[in-house]
């Protein structure tokens, strides 16, 4: 079971409808949740975090928050200053493997070729 928190820009209603309609149309979610106040989308479930992120990507801008095994509450605190530290080398990884997989765009620019002097001979 994986957790993605993920903050996307939505304007209004509409938008934060369809985003919830397009992140449920993948397989393996199993619970979906939106913060109206913070704009953040809570997905849990066993699905590819990155095809989520990226789909969403498409249409909306989104920023990983967090990304992480879901928990299971057992009380135990002391773990927490432990897995706090997990969690950042995982969203580090994640970014990681994020852009090894979809590398960003290399831009060229064409320039006009330069014009060789013309040579007469008489």
């Amino acid at each position: 079971m994986k957790k993605l928190v993920v903050k996307v820009d939505l304007h209004d209603d509409r938008d934060r409808s369809k985003a919830m309609r397009v992140v449920s149309g993948f397989g393996g979610i199993g619970s979906l949740a939106m913060e109206s106040k913070d704009n953040k989308l809570t997905v849990s479930g066993d699905f590819d975090p990155v095809k989520v992120v990226n789909k969403l990507r498409k249409s909306w801008h989104t920023e990983i928050v967090n990304v992480g095994a879901a928990k299971e509450d057992d009380g135990k605190k002391d773990e927490g200053k432990k897995e706090e530290g997990k969690k950042d080398d995982q969203v580090a990884n994640l970014v990681k493997a994020y852009e090894a997989y979809y590398p960003m765009p290399v831009t060229y620019y064409c320039l006009p070729p330069e014009e060789t002097p013309r040579c007469v001979i008489c």
